[in-house]
């Protein structure tokens, strides 16, 4: 039975990413755009178990809607596919934007929700007064998609944490599906601000907001922020002023790798609570590095022959990191790779010698307490842009410094009370804005804990312990 994912996408940068991802599925599956019908002439089509349906199809439906399938004489082949999705935004512009892409006319209609002020980047309009009018119209949307499922797995909503409406009304809709399904997983593709790559005063208030909202109500956060997308553009694959719609592929490749184990047919089932309880050992500590290979300049594209050991040394640079974290600053606190590519291209006991080297190589940047911290899986169907890839996800305790950034950035702002005034006009209260950085900053100490920590305390705290006992 395919276990199925509700996509949510929030806001501008939530949708533009959502719409690129959308375009990365449709490649990947085979599906003809204009039609949202299967192409039998697409090059990935593959029928590795012999059972007559293409591995493309087997578990399509965890993203997409399969029309057709109510009538027995049609084939699988033959159905018309609607991608189970949800696109949300306070202004109606960006999805006017949606409607005229060879993509607009997939989307259901009654799933494209707009509302018509805008967040103004103000947080507190998209969490208390634009986006709440809003909230219940997408809640209802939601329902009717959970019950349209057999068995939902759970969310995933994209949404940046600088602006207003994807930060604002992005953490809203996250604490009301806690709320309505506490027993599902909620996983968000988050677009953190960076100094650099800034386009909003008010940005480290959103974003701190944002993030002791996203603390409490979501399981698993994949990390992306701008500045190391241009990073990724600049010095790996070496083009200059790159758009942000490539930007936003960039983001979508990583985003296939993530969930091709939810996909495709693979040596193992994959959902997104085993990818939980593998990566995260605490509850708070659900933020996630994400990698992806390979990332390589076109002009060099020829000159190197990718396999499993080529894929985890470029993973294990950090070059290709989607978070402008520094290698050195952390430790994992444990990781998956995913693989991609058939047989012919790369094998089961490749995948298992790279992982055990892997963990080998890089045990000083591992925490010691966490035994065998590495989680791996290979999934047969490729990109379709090359014959092997490789997905890194990491749950490290660097990422304390992209927090640590906020908070100095957000202290200095909120000690001058600068631009308090629009969120409080909104109905905020000061004790919000204390609370949300209090969070944060005890996040930062979680993480530097976690770190630090070595067995041999351990050891000796519980030998202190039976010491008193006795």
């Amino acid at each position: 039975m395919v276990r199925e994912i509700i996509h949510l996408q929030v806001g501008q940068c939530g949708n533009q990413v959502g719409l690129q991802l959308w375009h990365a599925l449709y490649a990947e599956h085979g599906l003809i755009e204009k039609s949202s019908k299967f192409d039998p002439k697409n090059p990935l089509n593959i029928d590795a178990d012999g059972d007559g349906i293409p591995d493309q199809l087997e578990k399509i439906g965890v993203y997409f809607h399969e029309k057709g399938k109510e009538d027995s004489k049609t084939e699988k082949e033959n159905y018309t596919y609607v991608p189970r999705a949800i696109l949300v935004d306070l202004e109606p512009g960006t999805l006017d934007v949606i409607k005229s892409d060879s993509l607009g006319g997939n989307f259901k209609e009654d799933n494209q929700i707009t509302g018509a002020n805008g967040a103004g980047n103000n947080w507190a309009k998209g969490h208390y007064t634009e986006g709440a009018e809003l909230i219940e119209t997408v809640l209802d949307q939601a329902r009717k998609e959970i019950e349209n499922a057999d068995s939902p797995q759970g969310f995933q909503v994209f949404h940046s944490l600088g602006g207003g409406t994807g930060s604002g009304m992005g953490t809203l809709l996250l604490l009301k599906l806690r709320d309505q399904y506490p027993d599902r997983i909620t996983v968000t593709y988050s677009v953190f601000p960076s100094p650099k790559v800034s386009d909003t005063v008010v940005e480290p208030y959103n974003a701190v907001l944002s993030s002791h909202q996203l603390l409490e109500n979501a399981d698993e956060t994949f990390i992306i922020d701008n500045e190391a997308l241009y990073h990724i553009f600049t010095n790996v694959l070496k083009q200059s002023s790159p758009t942000y719609s490539e930007l936003n592929k960039l983001v979508a490749k990583v985003g296939c790798g993530i969930t091709c184990s939810l996909r495709f047919p693979g040596k193992l089932n994959g959902d997104l609570r085993k990818l939980g309880v593998n990566l995260v050992p605490f509850p708070r500590l659900h933020f996630f590095l994400v990698s992806h290979a390979p990332l390589t300049a076109a002009a060099n594209s020829s000159h190197v022959n990718y396999n499993a050991k080529t894929l985890t040394a470029e993973i294990r640079e950090g070059k290709t990191f989607f978070a402008k974290v520094e290698q050195d600053e952390g430790k994992y606190l444990a990781c998956a790779l995913t693989y991609r590519g058939g047989d012919a291209n790369i094998s089961t006991s490749q995948v298992d010698a790279e992982v055990r080297k892997f963990n080998d190589d890089e045990k000083d940047r591992f925490v010691e307490w966490i035994p065998h911290n590495v989680k791996s899986g290979l999934v047969e169907i490729p990109p379709v842009e090359s014959k092997i890839s490789c997905t890194f996800v990491g749950n490290s305790t660097g990422l304390k410094s992209i927090f640590q950034r906020l908070a100095t950035q957000f202290g200095a702002l909120y000690r001058r009370k600068a631009f308090l005034h629009w969120y409080k006009n909104e109905g905020m209260d000061e004790m919000e804005f204390q609370e949300a950085d209090k969070n944060v900053r005890d996040l930062i100490t979680e993480y530097q804990d976690k770190q630090d920590a070595v067995v041999e305390d351990e050891e000796e705290g519980s030998e202190a312990e039976q010491d008193e006992d006795i």
